[in-house]
C-alpha cells in the first residue's frame, strides 16, 4: 500500500538494519539540518539511498547507520536512518569527494584534487595541524588559504562537536537541537554540567542528561548531580499532584530518588533553598514544607484573588435576583436555591454527583443571566465537557486554555492580571480537574465585580495537575455551596447513576432489573482472569456493543482502565485493540515503542500552548509525511495539529486511556475492567469516575472481590498543599 508520498509500509519495514559505507552524493538537505536525502556505497559498491535526521554529512565520509528500510514508489527501495556514526574518509577519492563538496569553502573539485595530490592520506592531519603547509599546493595564493583554513576551523568544531556528542549516546536529532542552543560550545556546556541539558533543551529531562552525566563520570553525590536532582525531584512531587513536600517526606523521597544517602539529600535540599531553586513554607502546625519556587507563589496569590473578588459589595450576579423562575418549572428547593445564591455571593460552588441536576441548574442560571443583559463565559478544563455545556445552554462554550488564549511569541496568556476578561459571569463546569496553575491563570483574568459559579464534583478523582483546589475551596467555607443529592432519573436508563450514588455510598453497585430481552445501561460481566477479561473486553467492543446499541467502537466506544501495565492495561489494550479497529496495513511510525498508524484514535498527553492541543485531547491521527518527518492529529476540539516525529512522545493510542486520563470526558459507552491485578489501584473514588464517565452505557469487567475492595477503599492519597490554610486566613503563611 502507498500513500501520496510514496511510501509502501508495512510490518516488514520496522525491522531494524545496519548499513554501512561511504557518501557518495548528498542529494538534499533541509535548512534546519533536520531531514537528509543521500547517495551510500557499501563495500560491495552497491549504491543506495538514505534518508532522516543526519546533519553534517558530506561526501566521502564512512558512516555506520542505523535504521529501517521502507520503499518509494518513485525512488525505489530507500533506509530511514534512526542513528548514525561516521568518521572522516580515509581513501584518495575519499578525500578529493568530501574537500570538493562545498564543506569547506573556496575548495573546488580543482583545488581539492591539488591538496590531496599534495598531501595524500594525510591531507587531513595537514588541514587540522599544519595548515601553513597550504602554501606547498601549487595554485594556491594567501587569501585563499586563508579562506580555507577558516572554514575547515568552522567546519572541524562543528564535526568535532557532533564526533564527542555522539560518543555519549547523542542521537543527530539531539544533537540538532543542543548544538543551535550552543553552537560550537556544546561540548565545553556538557563536559562542565550535562545537567544543563534538561534546564535548557526541550524534551531532555533529568533521567536521559544523567545517563549522559555516567558516561562522564560523574558520580551520584556530584553536586552538579544533586542540584538537578532536587529541581527533578520537585518535578516528580508536582506530577503526583503535590503543590510541596513536608521537608522529611521530601528528603526521603529525593534520597530513594537518586540513590543517595539521607544526608546529602538534605544538604542539597539547603543548597537549593540558599540558591532560590527551592522555596519553603511553615504550616500553621510548624510542617517546613518544600515547593517549587513558581507553585509557591501561585499558592501565595490564589487565595488572595479569590478573596478579593469574594469581597465585591457589588457584583454583576446580583441582577439575577429581579428574575424569576419560569412558570411551572419543577425545580427542586436544591436547585432553586442553587440558582439564588449566584445573586447573594460573587462566587459560588454547585456540587453533586450525576443525575442530580446540575446541568439543568447551570441552563437556569445561564437563561436568567441572559435576561437580565450579562455577558456570559462558559468553560471547562476539557473540550468535551465545553462541548457538553455547549449542547446544554445553546451558548458557545470554551475550554478554560482557549477562554484565556495562549500567546507563543510571549509564552503566557493572553488574559490575565493587566488584560482582564470582558465577561460579567462565568460558569466553571467539571472543577475536580482545576490544578492550582490554571485555577491560578483564571482567577487573574477575572475583572472585580464579576460572578464566578464553581460547578463540579469533589468526589471524582483530583487534578491530573498539582493541588486540590474544588475540594480545598470547599473546605474552606470561604463561598457558598450548594449541595445537589436529589436524584431526578429513575426507571429505565438509570442504571449507571444508581451505580454511581451505589458506589459512592460504599455499596457495591447491583444491576437495575430488567425484561428479558430488554437493554439495560448497566451490565457487569465477572471476570478475575486478566486473559479472560482482555478477551471479553475485545469481544464487547469490538462485537457485541456495535451489534447491540449500534454504536461505532472507535468513536462512541471507550475502554477505561485503572492501570498502564498488566494484560488488561493500557498499553496491552491499545495494542490488541489498534490490531482489531485498524488493522490495515497503512503508514505506520514507531516512537518510544509505539506504533501508529493512520487512522489511530489518539490523546494528547502534555500541554502543548504552542499547538494550542492539551493534556487530554483526543482525536484521529492522519496524514503521515515520511519525507518531512511529520503526521498530522485532527482533534475532536477542532484543530488539525501537525508534529514532527520525535514530538510523538507528546500523544499514546487511545483506544484505551486510563481513568485518570478521561476526567472531563463522557462517552457514549465505557467499558472498564476492575481486577484483583490492580489492587494497588483499587479506590472508590477511581471506580466512580470511571462509571460516571458514561452516558448511555457502562459494562464493568471484573469479580466481585476487586469491585468490592474498591468500594471500601474509600482512603484518598494525600496530596500536599497549605492551599486551605491559606484559603482560611486570606494570603500567605507569615
Amino acid at each position: 500500500m502507498t500513500d501520496e508520498l510514496g511510501i509502501v509500509s508495512g510490518d516488514a519495514s520496522l525491522a531494524e538494519h545496519k548499513l554501512n559505507g561511504e557518501v557518495e552524493h548528498v542529494v538534499y538537505e533541509s535548512e534546519d539540518a533536520s531531514y537528509t536525502v543521500f547517495r551510500l556505497r557499501d563495500p560491495q559498491g552497491a549504491v543506495y539511498t538514505a534518508v532522516g535526521t543526519v546533519p553534517g554529512l558530506s561526501p566521502g565520509q564512512t558512516v555506520q547507520l542505523s535504521g529501517k528500510w521502507e520503499m518509494h514508489k518513485d525512488h525505489g527501495r530507500q533506509f530511514r536512518v534512526s542513528s548514525c556514526v561516521f568518521s572522516l574518509p580515509a581513501t584518495r577519492d575519499g578525500l578529493i569527494k568530501y574537500l570538493s563538496s562545498g564543506v569547506v569553502k573556496g575548495i573546488g573539485e580543482k583545488y581539492a584534487r591539488a591538496i590531496v595530490d599534495t598531501f595524500g592520506t594525510d591531507t587531513l592531519n595537514v588541514l587540522n595541524q599544519q595548515s601553513r603547509r597550504l602554501k606547498e599546493v601549487p595554485g594556491l595564493g594567501k587569501k585563499r588559504i586563508e579562506a580555507i583554513r577558516k572554514a575547515w576551523k568552522e567546519n572541524s568544531d562543528r564535526r568535532e562537536s557532533q564526533i564527542y556528542l555522539q560518543g555519549l549516546g547523542i542521537n543527530p536529532a539531539w544533537f540538532v537541537r543542543i548544538y543551535d542552543k550552543y553552537g560550537n560550545e556544546a561540548p565545553e556546556v556538557i563536559r562542565n554540567n550535562p545537567y544543563q541539558l534538561a534546564a535548557d533543551i526541550k524534551g531532555i529531562g533529568f533521567t536521559y542528561a544523567d545517563k549522559i552525566a555516567r558516561q562522564l563520570g560523574i558520580g551520584r553525590n556530584d553536586v552538579r548531580r544533586m542540584t538537578a536532582g532536587v529541581t527533578y525531584g520537585l518535578l516528580q512531587a508536582r506530577q503526583a499532584g503535590h503543590v510541596c513536600m513536608p521537608q522529611a517526606a521530601f528528603v526521603k523521597f529525593l534520597a530513594e530518588l537518586l540513590d543517595v544517602d539521607e544526608a546529602d539529600a538534605g544538604a542539597a535540599i539547603e543548597k537549593a533553598l540558599e540558591t532560590k531553586r527551592a522555596a519553603s513554607c511553615v504550616s500553621h502546625e510548624g510542617d517546613v514544607m518544600i515547593y517549587e519556587p513558581g507553585l509557591l507563589r501561585c499558592e501565595d496569590e490564589l487565595p488572595f484573588l479569590i478573596r478579593f473578588l469574594q469581597s465585591r459589595e457589588r457584583y454583576a450576579g446580583m441582577r439575577l435576583a429581579q428574575v424569576p423562575a419560569p412558570p411551572n418549572s419543577k425545580f427542586s428547593s436544591e436547585q432553586l436555591l442553587a440558582v439564588d445564591r449566584v445573586s447573594q455571593s460573587p462566587i459560588t460552588i454547585i456540587t453533586g454527583g450525576p443525575g442530580v441536576g446540575k446541568t439543568t441548574v447551570v441552563s437556569e442560571i445561564v437563561r436568567r443571566a441572559k435576561l437580565s443583559h450579562l455577558s456570559i463565559a462558559l468553560a471547562a478544563p476539557t473540550g468535551r465537557a465545553a462541548k457538553r455545556m455547549t449542547e446544554a445552554t445553546g451558548l458557545t462554550s470554551f475550554t478554560i486554555h482557549r477562554l484565556l488564549k495562549w500567546d507563543p511569541a510571549a509564552r503566557k496568556f493572553v488574559f490575565g492580571r493587566g488584560n482582564q476578561l470582558p465577561y460579567d459571569l462565568y460558569v466553571l463546569d467539571e472543577t475536580s480537574m482545576l490544578d492550582i496553575l490554571l485555577a491560578l491563570a483564571f482567577f487573574r483574568a477575572v475583572k472585580p465585580g464579576a460572578s464566578v459559579v464553581i460547578v463540579g464534583d469533589p468526589d471524582q478523582l483530583p487534578s491530573v495537575g498539582p493541588g486540590n483546589v474544588l475540594n480545598d475551596l470547599i473546605a474552606s467555607g470561604v463561598c457558598p455551596i450548594s449541595r445537589l443529592t436529589q436524584i431526578f432519573r429513575q426507571g429505565d436508563g438509570s442504571g449507571i447513576i444508581h451505580a454511581a450514588h451505589d458506589v459512592n455510598n460504599g455499596v457495591v453497585p447491583r444491576l437495575p432489573r430488567r425484561a428479558k430481552d430488554a437493554q439495560a445501561d448497566f451490565y457487569w460481566i465477572e471476570k478475575d482472569d486478566p486473559e479472560d477479561a482482555a478477551d471479553v473486553i475485545e469481544r464487547m467492543i469490538c462485537d457485541r456493543i456495535p451489534r447491540r446499541f449500534g454504536l461505532d467502537p472507535v468513536r462512541d466506544v471507550q475502554l477505561l482502565c485503572p492501570m498502564n501495565r498488566g494484560a488488561v492495561g493500557t498499553q496491552a489494550m491499545n495494542e490488541l485493540l489498534q490490531e482489531k479497529l485498524n488493522p490495515e496495513k497503512k503508514f505506520m511510525f514507531r516512537s518510544l515503542g509505539r506504533l501508529f498508524k493512520t487512522g489511530d484514535k489518539v490523546m494528547q498527553i502534555v500541554n502543548n500552548y504552542d499547538k494550542n492541543v492539551f493534556n487530554g485531547d483526543m482525536g484521529f491521527l492522519g496524514r503521515i509525511d515520511f519525507q518531512n518527518e511529520s503526521f498530522q492529529v485532527r482533534y475532536e476540539s477542532g484543530p488539525l495539529v501537525e508534529y514532527r516525529f520525535e514530538e510523538a512522545e507528546q500523544i499514546v493510542p487511545a483506544y484505551a486511556v486510563t481513568v485518570h486520563k478521561s476526567q472531563g470526558c463522557e462517552f457514549p459507552a465505557v467499558v472498564m475492567p476492575i481486577l484483583s491485578q490492580h489492587y494497588m489501584m483499587l479506590q472508590r473514588n477511581l471506580l466512580y469516575t470511571g462509571i460516571t464517565r458514561a452516558k448511555r452505557l457502562m459494562v464493568l469487567v471484573g469479580s466481585r472481590k476487586a469491585v468490592s475492595m474498591a468500594v471500601r477503599n474509600a482512603v484518598r492519597e494525600p496530596r500536599y498543599s497549605l492551599l486551605l490554610e491559606k484559603l482560611i486566613t486570606g494570603g500567605p503563611l507569615t
